[in-house]
């Protein structure tokens, strides 16, 4: 079953991208599609872990929609610091915790985390994630942890 969900996301997707029903191009879809699935199933078998629930969340549309809205925000305030200059910058190295059980949705809070203008995740062991952070209240907001909760909520499907 989840092959075939996986099939039918990464078609939509080609077809989404390139818009056009030339053999040639179908072709190369199928080709791709193929090699993706290929790739899955031998990470399958590498860790055990098959294709990441997280992508067949229904929440998924709504969180990357409020990841946007974040990144925006993010941009906002990074620009309003530059203009601001050096002063309103206070870098801060931190720990926080993940509470996703699996390692897709893990990656996932990492990698938005990071996709947040203002903070990078540095270093992933386990549930715990070290930050950087371009100001202490940008890593106040990580560590508030609504992020970790939507992420973890796209774990329930």
């Amino acid at each position: 079953m989840k092959t075939y969900v996986l099939v039918a996301i990464l078609a939509c997707f080609w077809m989404i991208n390139s818009g056009y029903l030339k053999p040639l191009l179908l072709g190369a879809g199928v080709l791709s599609i193929i090699t993706v699935l290929a790739l899955t199933s031998f990470m399958n078998r590498k860790d055990g872990e098959a294709f990441p629930i997280v992508l067949l969340s229904r929440r998924l549309p709504g969180y990357l929609g409020w990841l946007v809205w974040q990144i925006v925000l993010a941009n906002i305030d990074v620009v309003k610091r530059v203009w601001l200059g050096p002063a309103s910058i206070s870098p801060v190295v931190f720990r926080t915790h993940a509470s996703q059980s699996s390692e897709a949705a893990k990656v996932l809070y990492a990698n938005s985390i990071t996709m947040t203008p203002g903070t990078v995740t540095l270093f992933v062991r386990d549930d715990v994630f070290e930050v950087h952070a371009l100001t202490k209240e940008g890593a106040a907001e990580v560590q508030k942890g609504e992020m970790d909760r939507r992420v973890s909520a796209l774990e329930t499907v």
